[in-house]
């Protein structure tokens, strides 16, 4: 006899592909993008707004939890875009096999991770 009761299903037992993981990564950072843009409107307004609030803008960013919210946002930048590069390819049936589909998710983790470690030395050096 079947049951008709509900099925706890633990999403965090689930080991999905790497090809699912960045493309699940994609559409997280294309979210958190946009919650950052209004972090980054925000600084560009207190850039344009006055001689006076460009001078605290920039004694304001000094502080290392800017910085770091800064790079965490580029990047995030720099992952959606290659991972759309990714995408837009596929789209267009270039390396949309089971085989090249993983390898290239797999240059997309490795190239974001090398960017965002040359935005980081580009921030603090």
């Amino acid at each position: 006899m079947k049951s008709t009761r509900p099925v706890f299903l633990n999403l965090f037992a689930i080991r999905f592909p790497i090809v699912a993981v960045v493309s699940i990564l994609h559409r997280v950072s294309g979210v958190a993008l946009f919650g950052a843009s209004f972090y980054l409107l925000w600084i560009l307004w207190l850039s344009l707004e006055s001689e006076a609030s460009f001078s605290n803008l920039k004694a304001t960013l000094d502080n290392p939890l800017h910085s770091i919210v800064l790079w965490f946002t580029l990047s995030l930048l720099g992952y959606h875009i290659v991972a759309g590069l990714r995408h837009l390819l596929m789209d267009l049936h270039i390396g949309d096999s089971l085989k090249i589909g993983r390898a290239s998710a797999l240059l997309v983790l490795v190239c974001s991770v090398v960017l965002s470690l040359a935005i980081g030395v580009w921030f603090w050096l």
